[in-house]
């Protein structure tokens, strides 16, 4: 069994420092089930790959084991052969520094998405191919999973799998990690509590908004529903709990807002839009408790609405607040809420003719900007998006916000102008989309109004 990872980041070769293994050598290790090997077949400026090569021990893989087979179950398997868990141990044992996230000579690179392909062959795939694609596209991933032949020439469970995306690599490794054995559907040691741990630890940064982690979970864990329970229940209680910003001290936004009904007039102006644009169907992405899909629910052309939050404790109050399963509330077929996020391609999403990103774009990180952009501008196919966002140049107006500061503890950027139709311009030159740039709310002479919102369409 092999994997590869290629790039064409250039200087390529720096894949060789995330990697912490130089191109020009073969590296090896010893593992208690047979030996790896990574060495590079290409090294160039243009594009670097690196293969894991694993080479099983079928004895040692059986010693010890204390399984229940028969004999010749033990001997006679594609254990040696096929990627499972076996590939996941050795991933993380050879890429372990990688895996975290580290590089002590290029960290910022170690931070950053880049073009990343990776190749897994021959791989198990409990679920087929259907499987594969509803595991890997929903994290950003372009997937090709070509089904291996049997001597016979009739296809297989196994496949050839081909993911191209451009992601940081440290989340690409861990989604190897994590999602190779529940591929398999198997593991090859005693599945315990401390599992449970594993996945957290490897996977909880994108487990929690993946629309198939129950199934994650419940093979990840071999089926065990004490342990998965478990897994889903510490994904849950790692939500914020709802209700915790608005007991919390005033943030300056908020104070001004307050003042100057600036909330309500740009979610006004996105439902307004979405309905100028002849929308049928429209998808609320960062919906919160509802305030916008409350707007959206009273225009009539729109028949299918959808709401998307990361955050259940944020969708539980936005469908009490919808009334959503209740009488005087709306039509059960018209409106969905769905926990997710925007970094992770859904096909959930398809077909939806129009999106809204009010006010959520700046609690996303800025290395998960392009995850984002891939997502929502490319593979949604939505033909109107609306974004709005906070205006830094009238943070100058604030009283109390020292300079720098953001109006929000949790925003990770706060945008000028100039940066916010800069970032627009790209995104719209690069997805085909024609852009119209506004500002909501009274502006300021100098400063401009104290939000800016734009109309993405084509």
């Amino acid at each position: 069994m092999f994997l590869s990872i290629a790039t064409t980041h250039q200087p390529a070769t720096d894949l060789g420092y995330l990697l912490m293994k130089h191109p020009g050598r073969v590296h090896e290790t010893e593992h208690a089930f047979g030996r790896s090997y990574v060495l590079f077949p290409e090294a160039g400026a243009d594009r670097c790959e690196a293969v894991l090569l694993l080479e099983i021990d079928p004895i040692e893989l059986v010693r010890g084991r204390g399984q229940t087979e028969g004999l010749l179950d033990q001997y006679v398997n594609d254990r040696p052969y096929a990627a499972s868990s076996l590939l996941s141990v050795a991933l993380n044992r050879v890429f372990r520094t990688a895996m975290a996230g580290t590089s002590r000579e290029r960290q910022p690179l170690a931070d950053s998405a880049i073009p990343l392909e990776i190749t897994v062959r021959p791989l198990p795939a409990q679920g087929g191919a259907e499987l594969v694609e509803r595991l890997f596209a929903p994290l950003g991933w372009q997937v090709t999973a070509a089904a291996l032949p049997t001597p016979a020439g009739t296809p297989s469970r196994y496949v050839a799998l081909t993911l191209a995306g451009t992601l940081r690599l440290a989340d690409a490794l861990s989604h190897l990690y994590v999602l190779i054995p529940v591929l398999d559907s198997d593991k090859h040691y005693w599945v315990g509590d401390d599992e449970v741990e594993k996945l957290l630890a490897k996977g909880g940064a994108w487990l929690s908004a993946h629309p198939e982690r129950d199934t994650i979970a419940r093979r990840y864990l071999k089926d065990r529903r004490k342990l998965y329970r478990a897994a889903l229940d510490r994904l849950a209680a790692a939500e914020p709990e709802a209700g915790t910003e608005d007991e919390a001290p005033l943030q300056p936004e908020a104070i001004v807002e307050a003042r100057l009904n600036t909330h309500d007039l740009r979610l006004d102006r996105a439902a307004e839009i979405i309905r100028q644009s002849g929308a049928t169907s429209v998808a609320d992405l960062g919906c919160g408790e509802g305030k916008l899909l409350r707007r959206l629910l009273k225009l009539p052309a729109l028949g299918r609405i959808l709401g998307v939050d990361v955050s259940v404790q944020s969708l539980r109050r936005a469908s009490e607040n919808l009334k959503l399963g209740l009488p005087g509330g709306p039509r059960a077929d018209r409106v969905t809420l769905l926990q997710g996020a925007l970094t992770y391609r859904d096909p959930r999403w398809a077909g939806t003719d129009a999106a809204a990103l009010v006010e959520v774009i700046e609690h996303i990180e800025p290395d998960r900007l392009p995850a984002v952009e891939a997502v929502v501008f490319g593979s949604a196919g939505f033909r109107t998006i609306v974004v709005t966002t906070p205006n830094a140049d009238y943070n100058v107006l604030f009283d109390g916000l020292s300079a720098g500061a953001f109006r929000h503890s949790d925003h990770r950027f706060e945008w000028t102008r100039a940066q916010f139709r800069d970032w627009a311009e790209a995104v719209a030159a690069r997805h085909g989309y024609s852009l119209e740039i506004e500002g909501v709310g009274e502006p300021h002479a100098e400063h401009g109004a104290l939000t800016q919102l734009a109309v993405f369409r084509r």
